[in-house]
């Protein structure tokens, strides 16, 4: 596991969702910074993430460990073209 965040600034961990997790809350938890790394006592746990315009769901899994919430929600929409006749 490599963070590219450097050394000396350390991983950015928001506290107030890891208050919540120690709660053992029911309801998913609202992540705003996208920028926060998964740690591994989130496992199991519901999250919603905002993408600038909603919350997209998202239950932590052990392979998640590691990255960032953002990586997990995406930010563009879908791009569908038409059919032509």
């Amino acid at each position: 596991m490599s963070f590219k965040r450097s050394k000396w600034k350390g991983i950015l961990l928001k506290f107030n969702y890891h208050d919540k997790i120690k709660n053992n809350t029911k309801l998913p938890i609202r992540i705003y910074n996208r920028n926060c790394i998964v740690t591994p006592n989130c496992l199991g746990h519901k999250f919603e993430i905002h993408n600038g315009i909603k919350f997209i769901k998202l239950i932590v899994v052990d392979r998640m460990v590691g990255h960032k919430f953002g990586e997990f929600s995406s930010t563009r929409k879908k791009n569908i073209f038409k059919k032509q006749n």
